[in-house]
Order: structure tokens, then sequence, then C-alpha cells
């Protein structure tokens, strides 16, 4: 069930008092909605728990990379909240760094490392086309995981 982003943090902060009065962010998975309402139930199911954005994404939308204990709110493609994560560890790597453990742990398509690299790259690529950066094996990544902390 999804709730607007300011009901689910009232529901979150009526158990948990001593939270921040807002998320660090609302976001939800991948450019596109077929992706992103995968990625959510992967989440939803435990299968998520990492992420990975490039730095540059970062970068261009003017955003703070990650710290672990951030709180973010994911939402479905149209912005229903669904679930809030807290954020365990961030490394940064450059794309060839990624191993097979990360890729397992982002819990997306065949859970390979193979995979991982050919459906990343095309979303960078993608992502980034608007821009003079490179997507190669030194594009540098933030490899981000998480602990779902509570659910809609």
């Amino acid at each position: 069930m999804a709730h607007s982003a300011a009901s689910l943090w009232a529901l979150y902060r009526s158990q948990f008092p001593d939270a921040p009065d807002a998320p660090v962010a609302t976001f939800h998975f991948c450019d596109n909605q077929k992706d992103a309402a995968i990625c959510l139930q992967l989440v939803l199911d435990g299968q998520k728990r990492a992420t990975a954005a490039s730095l540059p994404e970062y970068e261009l939308c003017g955003d703070p990379l990650p710290q672990p204990g951030d709180l973010n709110m994911v939402t479905d493609f149209a912005g229903g909240a669904h679930a809030i994560i807290r954020t365990t560890s961030v490394e940064l790597r450059k794309f060839s760094e990624v191993d097979a453990q990360f890729a397992r742990d982002e819990g997306e398509g065949d859970l390979s490392l193979e995979w991982w690299r050919k459906a990343h790259r095309a979303y960078f690529e993608r992502v980034l086309a608007d821009t003079d950066i490179v997507v190669d094996d030194d594009l540098m990544i933030a490899c981000e995981r998480f602990e779902v902390v509570f659910t809609a």
C-alpha cells in the first residue's frame, strides 16, 4: 500500500519519536517505471539491500553522497511512499572494482556480476547521455548498502 511521503513519515515518527523531522531524501530506484517497480518489490521482499549510483549523478543533481545512518524514503515511480531505509555503508569504487558480492546484494537480475555490469553500464549511459562524462571502467560509483527499517 502506497502512502504519501508525509503520511508514511508521520507513521514512522509515531513509532520512533526521536527520528529526524524528515528523511534525508525521497526517491525511486531507476530511470523508468518498469525497473523502478521491480527494484521496489525486491526491497520489500528483502532481496535488494544495496544500490549504486555514479558520483557524477550526485554532482549533477547537487545531492550529497549518502552517509551511514541516513534515513531515506523509497517511493514507486509515481511518488507513492512504500519504505524507509537506513544506509549502513557507502564505499566509493571504480566501476571495474564493483565485485560479485555487491552485485548479489543489489538483488537484481540473475544476481551475477556480469548481469550487474551490463545493466548498470546501460543505466549510466542513459542517465549521463547529455553530459561529457565517459562511462567506462574508471567511472566512480557510490556502492551503498542499506536496511529496511519501516514499510507501509
